[in-house]
Parts: structure tokens; C-alpha cells; sequence
């Protein structure tokens, strides 16, 4: 199996087209062969941790049965092709779940074994995925702390990519971050007081209704954000192992 996400910049002018895929699109996704689970996420200002929504840039989270199912989907299906075609830039992370606790949706979409991939090299870029579904008498209490945690996170040392991604405005809630090692990610989790301050909040206050978290290693990456790719080629050459299925 194998999960991707993909960071998409839709071309001037698009925001029409690409705010009524979000209700369009899943009727297509749902027949797509080998695609176990998806998400099509929305992103806000300020690279997707801001209060007002970005109506030119998307996420897409997919797990597919296999790489070849995954492969087909993104060089071959029409409904992909078209998102191509209006996207001025896009990014592509393949990914094996590392560790993954809680539910989206009621499931857990990332709890399948990656035990043949062997062990993960010590500078192995890692990224981190956290959801959560707000309590809404807790929302303005939440995106009170956005900013601050925010900032934090992406000037952290060694974060390669932070962006806040959502299914829902407001109260369903996602952060999608990429750090070119595990230890330099658990430095900032660990060591970082407004990170470990809103961990404290969320649990004694009960921000959330449902929560998950999920570590993966990337396997590969392709194409750029903002102009810049977040992972070197040359790096996953070096370090990842041969994909299998």
C-alpha cells in the first residue's frame, strides 16, 4: 500500500473552478481503482494556517492499494489530468506511515504494515500529519492559538515544508509539515514551549471531538511549492529504499 499528498497552486483565475471540485470531485475519486481512502483539503492564508480561506491552493491526501494503482491515478485518469491543466505548480510526497494513532472519520486510513521497507536511515526526511475535528464551542479558543503555533512551526529548524490544511472551514482541521529528519521534527515537539503549551491545552480543555496523528517517511518527491521543492531528489535517491507493493 502507499499514502500520497499532493500541494496544488491553481493558475490565475481558477478559484471558480477549483472551490466547486471540492464538491464535484469525491463522486470521481470514489471510482478511481485501488484508492482505499481520500481527502480533498482546502487551505487558508498565510500558508494555510490563516483565518480566511486561499481559494487558489489545494491538498490532496490519497491511500491507494498500491503503487501501481497510484501511478495509473496521477499519469493517466482525465480528472487528475485537469487539475494539471489549471494548477500552476503542484507537489507530490509519497509516503509510508511510520506511526499513526487516532481516527479520521471514524477509521484509521494509515494503519497498514510497511515492515518491507527495512529500517528508517538516521537523516531520512520524515513528515508529519496531524487532523483534528474541533469541538465548535471550542473554535475560537483554537484558532486563538493558530498564529503564535504557527510561526513557530515554520521557523523551526529543519522543517522543509508547514502547511495547515482543512476539509471544513473553521473546525475541521489538518497540519501537514515535511523535516529533513525525525530528530530534528522530536527537537521541535518536544522542545518548543507554545507547541508543548497548546498539546496541554487540547487535552485538559477538550478541544477536539476526534483527532489523529501520523508519521511517515517520504519515499519520494516531486515538483515545488512556492518555487522551491521541499526535499532534494538527490536526497530520497540516496537514502530511500526500493518501493514495493
Amino acid at each position: 500500500m502507499l499514502t500520497t499528498i499532493t500541494i496544488f497552486t491553481l493558475q490565475p483565475g481558477q478559484w471558480r473552478w477549483g472551490l466547486s471540485q471540492m464538491g464535484t470531485s469525491p463522486g470521481t475519486l470514489k471510482k478511481v481503482a485501488g484508492l482505499q481512502f481520500f481527502q480533498l483539503l482546502g487551505s487558508g492564508a498565510a500558508n494555510g494556517f490563516g483565518f480566511l480561506p486561499n481559494l487558489d491552493r489545494y491538498g490532496f491526501l490519497g491511500v491507494w492499494e498500491s503503487a501501481e494503482a497510484a501511478t495509473a491515478f496521477f499519469t493517466a485518469h482525465p480528472l487528475w489530468a485537469n487539475y494539471q491543466h489549471r494548477s500552476r505548480e503542484t507537489w507530490t510526497a509519497e509516503l509510508a506511515p511510520l506511526r499513526s494513532h487516532g481516527l479520521w472519520n471514524g477509521l484509521n486510513p494509515f494503519d497498514y504494515p510497511t515492515d518491507a521497507l527495512g529500517p528508517v536511515p538516521d537523516a531520512s526526511p520524515v513528515a508529519v500529519l496531524t487532523r483534528a475535528s474541533i469541538r465548535l464551542r471550542r473554535a475560537a479558543r483554537f484558532w486563538g492559538y493558530v498564529e503564535p503555533t504557527s510561526r513557530a512551526l515554520a521557523e523551526a529548524p529543519g522543517v522543509r515544508l508547514a502547511i495547515g490544511l482543512g476539509e471544513l472551514p473553521l473546525v475541521r482541521q489538518a497540519t501537514f509539515s515535511v523535516w529533513e529528519s525525525a530528530e530534528a521534527m522530536q527537537q521541535y515537539a518536544y522542545r518548543d514551549v507554545r507547541h508543548r503549551e497548546v498539546i496541554q491545552l487540547t487535552r485538559r480543555e477538550g478541544w477536539y471531538g476526534e483527532e489523529l496523528f501520523a508519521r511517515f517517511r517520504v519515499l519520494s518527491s516531486r515538483g515545488t511549492v512556492d518555487g522551491q521543492a521541499p526535499i532534494m531528489s538527490e536526497v530520497l535517491g540516496a537514502q530511500a529504499p526500493k518501493k514495493t507493493t
